[in-house]
């Protein structure tokens, strides 16, 4: 490993119960590792039960929830760059996922998203495009490429690996080249001089 590995948070985006989403996200995290040069932690938000209603104004968090929301806050603040594994779930998101970004400002601030969706027949790309508008308005840039499975359950063997590893090893080192560029460079520029927004 470099002496400054990019820090890279990879997050399971469904809490639902017999998601798929850990089993894409486990093998997302081996290529990144496998890539080299990246330090590599996967957040599965179902760890992290936020609740739906946020605290008012100067009201503090009750202690439960404080504590959830700094462990968490914590990850992202570490996190050089992010790669978000998410299904489709009704043409969108998950809402899991939407309160886990809502609940964060600073922590997500000049920094790198890839998007690793799932799904049926579109592979969860609605889900993908609708996370890039959520992204920009807090002030996180999703890169260009993207990987998606298709009628993702076919797609993984029992142990986890891809049925047609050529194709989707290929994708991630495409995205993961993107992501960790940038990443770089964020990073970089974050520590000359403080993100205005």
């Amino acid at each position: 490993m470099t002496e400054n590995p990019i820090k890279l948070a990879v997050i399971i985006g469904s809490v639902r119960r017999g998601r798929f989403g850990p089993t894409v996200a486990k093998w997302f995290a081996r290529q990144a590792r496998a890539n080299g040069g990246v330090s590599v932690d996967v957040i599965d938000l179902l760890d992290f039960p936020l609740p739906l209603q946020m605290p008012s104004p100067g009201r503090p968090c009750e202690t439960e929830t404080a504590e959830v929301r700094d462990r968490l806050g914590a990850r992202l603040a570490a996190a050089d760059a992010f790669a978000v594994v998410t299904p489709e779930y009704n043409h969108t998101f998950p809402a899991a996922l939407k309160n886990a970004i809502d609940w964060y400002r600073d922590e997500w601030h000049a920094k790198p998203v890839g998007l690793v969706s799932y799904g049926g027949m579109s592979g969860g790309l609605r889900a993908s495009e609708h996370l890039r508008q959520v992204f920009a308005e807090v002030h996180a840039m999703t890169v260009r490429d993207a990987l998606s499975f298709h009628n993702a359950w076919r797609q993984f063997e029992k142990d986890g690996a891809p049925v047609s590893p050529e194709g989707s090893e290929a994708a991630a080192k495409g995205l993961l080249g993107q992501l960790l560029w940038w990443a770089e460079t964020l990073r970089e520029a974050r520590s000359t001089r403080p993100y205005k927004h």
